[in-house]
């Protein structure tokens, strides 16, 4: 099979979630880029349409969508718009995510419950209104979740992010099994360093230096890296037999210990 049509996404239509971002934004991108049509779902509909217009600058075909990704009834809203536009879905990619440094001893109750519905109840709900269109309507699909490497073992500062990111790798492997008998392939990806808006208040330099020295490649990621990890879990023919996988993009983090 041609290169070009192993990883061509002709036809296919994706929704990310948090596609207003960097990272997802970025993934977004990458996905019309290969012939995806695109749902840009945010909380912030300027982010999602600024994302949605780039893409339709570039050639492809996206809208933006305001979702509160915690709401059940906002993803199937969601879910309604995205068939009525484009009469399916095939791809999902959930991305929606924040982060915090608050010391454990000093985490309240409210943030606790805002982090775990952003980071972990979004994924949950996502997976059941998209995955549920994708089993139903018969042709299969591919669900890619966003994890972390602080997702185990557990990273310091980020306790609570770091709670609900192990959850997503629950989620994903559950459901690799769950969904497999209709075709749907459930998959993650888990960057390592990434400079994004959820983690700068993290990144002083102390922690810098620390992250650097413990990443082979002795940088940070770039969010265009991302974007082949993302097409090849989206494709039908690269990634036929692919699913629970966990796919780092780390640059060698998770490979280190001293």
């Amino acid at each position: 099979m041609p290169e070009d049509r192993l990883f061509s996404l002709d036809g296919e239509v994706a929704v990310v979630i948090g596609g207003g971002g960097v990272l997802a934004g970025a993934m977004a991108e990458g996905l019309a880029q290969a012939g995806a049509s695109i749902a840009i779902a945010g909380r912030t509909l300027q982010h999602a349409d600024a994302r949605a217009n780039a893409i339709a600058s570039q050639g492809g075909q996206a809208i933006g969508i305001q979702c509160d990704a915690t709401d059940k009834s906002d993803l199937q809203k969601t879910l309604d718009r995205v068939l009525q536009r484009f009469g399916r879905v095939d791809i999902l990619i959930n991305g929606a995510g924040v982060n915090s440094t608050t010391p454990f001893f000093d985490i309240s109750e409210e943030e606790w419950r805002r982090i775990l519905d952003i980071d972990l109840k979004s994924v949950f709900l996502a997976c059941q209104v998209f995955g549920k269109a994708m089993v139903d309507a018969g042709r299969g699909g591919s669900i890619i979740n966003i994890t972390s490497a602080s997702s185990g073992p557990p990273l310091s500062k980020v306790f609570t992010y770091g709670v609900a990111k192990a959850g997503v790798n629950q989620i994903t492997r559950f459901l690799a099994r769950e969904l497999a008998p209709h075709h749907v392939r459930v998959n993650a990806i888990l960057p390592g360093f990434f400079p994004a808006e959820q983690n700068r208040k993290v990144l002083t330099p102390e922690r810098v230096s620390s992250i650097l020295s413990h990443t082979p490649m002795k940088r940070f990621g770039e969010a265009g890296e991302l974007v082949g990890a993302a097409v090849y879990l989206a494709s039908r023919r690269a990634s036929s037999f692919v699913t629970g996988a966990i796919l780092r993009v780390d640059g060698g983090f998770m490979a280190m210990t001293i």
